[in-house]
């Protein structure tokens, strides 16, 4: 008698360790939270607390160099986790297919969701004060559990520090914890399809 593991669900956690980078996306994301008056109108009326490019721009690497460097380092760790998924690309590779800033305030949250049309999302954490939330990741059988009993791993998360880079399938529902940092907590987010 044995016991197997099947379909199991992978989660990725790389580095960014080139703190010049970091420190150049940091001025970067600050910059455009201060330039990008589209991005600060959808942030207030989508009651974001604090700015997103998310809807506002949509070629982050061709427009600053630091993007580009990022997005460089991104398809290797993307190319290195869809090895680990075992994906059939059929020759091909994922493409970089959406990035933006987060410039999170005290407080702000991002509730449950995926990331529909991409196959691996991920974030990169640029600044994380003390008290910054955490990477919220949910058991994607949750829906499917029924009667059974809670398990100890429903939930798992994961706790960002500067320059983390972390890789989910876009299919693994996630959210960010409130932020009880003083401090702005900075990410860029992104797709792959």
């Amino acid at each position: 008698m044995s016991t197997r593991t099947l379909f199991p669900t992978l989660f990725y956690e790389g580095r960014i360790d080139d703190e010049t980078l970091v420190a150049d996306l940091e001025y970067s994301a600050l910059t455009l939270a201060q330039e990008d008056g589209a991005g600060r109108a959808w942030s207030r009326a989508n009651g974001y607390r604090g700015y997103t490019s998310y809807a506002s721009l949509d070629d982050l690497p061709g427009r600053d160099p630091a993007f580009a460097a990022l997005k460089r380092r991104l398809d290797k760790h993307v190319a290195t986790f869809a090895r680990d998924l075992q994906l059939d690309l059929g020759g091909r590779r994922l493409r970089l297919d959406s990035l933006w800033v987060n410039v999170m305030k005290r407080h702000a949250t991002h509730s449950g969701h995926i990331h529909p049309h991409s196959v691996v999302s991920g974030t990169c954490y640029i600044a994380v004060p003390a008290g910054a939330g955490a990477l919220k990741l949910e058991d994607p059988r949750l829906p499917m559990l029924m009667a059974a009993p809670l398990r100890p791993d429903t939930f798992v998360y994961a706790q960002p520090a500067r320059g983390a880079v972390f890789l989910w399938e876009s299919w693994l529902r996630h959210e960010v914890m409130p932020s009880d940092a003083k401090d702005d907590r900075i990410s860029i987010s992104f797709n792959y399809s």
